[in-house]
């Protein structure tokens, strides 16, 4: 598929990115005053998400970074989740997990469990984009940015192809050709 011969379908467009995460920030800085907050972000996709939504927290924020992989050379999960990145010791910490998406869930799952193990003082999760009619097992996210139907999205950090992570807003690639 050639998604620059498709029309794109604007989902959330940069305005409304920055205000929602802007409302996001003033929740999250709410909800951890006074706690140890380590963010933790699953690249590559949250990467452009978590740096506005750090910068929106007005609490001390400690930040690491996970690289997660279901898909291996494939268009479809695997449902093995690989995971790499974090070797600091978060016992203590109340740690949110920040995604750009979730869908089937695994991942997140799979993330939220594994570090739930090294004993941190709690464990959340925060999306961008929640797809609830894709969801393989039973995760509902804690923080959602916008909730989404079922298509396939690319932009602000969502990539087709390696590319389009750059595109300052959310776009749906339509089955229509321009």
């Amino acid at each position: 598929m050639d998604i620059e011969k498709r029309k794109w379908e604007i989902l959330c467009s940069k305005e409304d990115i920055q205000s929602r995460v802007e409302e996001l920030g003033k929740q999250l800085t709410k909800d951890y005053e006074g706690k140890k907050l380590y963010v933790i972000s699953l690249l590559k996709g949250s990467f452009i998400f978590a740096s506005d939504l750090v910068r929106s927290i007005d609490t001390k924020v400690k930040l690491g970074f996970m690289t997660t992989s279901s898909y291996g050379d494939d268009f479809e999960s695997s449902g093995k989740v690989k995971m790499s990145g974090i070797s600091d010791d978060i016992e203590g910490y109340d740690i949110l997990v920040v995604d750009d998406i979730t869908d089937s869930g695994l991942t997140m799952k799979c993330v939220m469990e594994n570090l739930q193990g090294k004993n941190p003082a709690s464990v959340k999760s925060c999306v961008l984009l929640d797809k609830p009619s894709r969801r393989q097992v039973d995760l509902k996210p804690d923080y959602v940015g916008f909730t989404i139907e079922d298509k396939f999205v690319v932009g602000y950090g969502l990539n087709y192809g390696d590319y389009y992570r750059n595109v300052p807003y959310v776009f749906a690639v339509t089955d229509e050709e321009m």
